[in-house]
């Protein structure tokens, strides 16, 4: 049973500079709430609230979104304003949150070797919360019932256009064994379309498993004596994969990339038009606007799914 999970948020967000400068991708709001605590009630509703943040010296506003405040409670029930104090007790009270400073070399391999050595040696979930996912089931849960069902490291998968092969790690498939779930021998990182093993993308969710850390540890080793190169979590799955089952889950959901402006507008949109306050009015301003020349505004009538 997965009882634990790690969530990496020391990176630059570069893709979304200068906006992320100062405000850390991870608490770029989709609605009301932060990317990050959709992540961390994504594995609260999946039966996991005991969560490793990696972070760095330059996220403060992570610790500070999730830390009581106890002034700003009094002040808000002082007011009259109980709803608002009780939702935010539930932001600070629905995990069990450790920090960890990341120390290491460049790569996502690294926070995850961080974690794994305060984890301990069993098997724990990792996502990165710059991807979002809206489905019925949770896509951690999907994650965790692949993993009982194989009891091997697990990592997600969506359907891609070939064409954007360049941009995702790629999985060798070996077989397609029912529900989503796919025995894999590789992973290729960002393979020319021409050259990418399968029409699957490996995205931001894994069960890691002591297989896989150990294998970020002889990457670690091997690092020393090549420091130009990186530690990347998907090298340590290609390697394990070599001698050791490995599988895939296809998510069912949508799932949209928020580390990027295009990604992250579309996600917005897409919870605000899914609201079922917001959801109407932003239609019938979308439709008024394009009704100038006779036609919607572009994404008017689309659907949308609410997590």
């Amino acid at each position: 049973m997965i009882r634990k999970a790690v969530i990496p948020v020391a990176g630059l967000g570069t893709r979304l500079l200068p906006l992320t400068k100062a405000l850390p991708k991870e608490m770029l709001p989709i609605l009301d709430k932060p990317v990050l605590q959709h992540t961390i009630e994504e594995l609260v509703n999946s039966g996991i609230d005991d969560v490793t943040i990696v972070t760095s010296t330059r996220k403060a506003l992570v610790q500070q979104h999730f830390a009581p405040d106890e002034d700003l409670d009094f002040r808000l029930r002082a007011d009259g304003k109980s709803a608002a104090a009780d939702a935010l007790q539930e932001v600070t009270s629905m995990a069990r949150i450790t920090y960890l400073f990341q120390d290491g070399p460049y790569g996502n391999g690294t926070p995850v070797l961080n974690a794994a050595r305060v984890v301990g040696d069993e098997p724990f979930m990792v996502l990165w919360p710059d991807d979002v996912f809206t489905s019925e089931v949770p896509r951690a849960q999907q994650l965790l019932d692949a993993y009982e069902r194989t009891r091997a490291p697990v990592l997600s998968l969506m359907p891609m256009d070939p064409a954007e092969s360049h941009r995702y790690g790629v999985p060798v498939v070996r077989e397609e064994l029912g529900g989503g779930l796919i025995r894999i021998d590789g992973l290729v990182e960002k393979p020319k379309p021409e050259d990418a093993p399968s029409a699957y993308a490996a995205i931001g969710g894994y069960v890691v498993t002591p297989g896989i850390v150990a294998e970020l540890e002889r990457m670690t080793l091997r690092h020393r004596e090549h420091p130009d190169g990186e530690i990347a979590l998907s090298g340590a799955i290609h390697e394990h994969a070599r001698n050791n089952p490995v599988f895939g889950q296809v998510v069912a959901g949508t799932w949209w990339d928020t580390g990027n402006a295009l990604g992250y507008l579309r996600a917005q949109f897409a919870a605000a038009l899914a609201h079922p306050e917001y959801g109407p009015e932003l239609r019938r301003m979308a439709l008024e606007d394009g009704g100038q020349d006779g036609r919607p505004a572009p994404g008017a009538d689309g659907a949308a799914a609410g997590r």
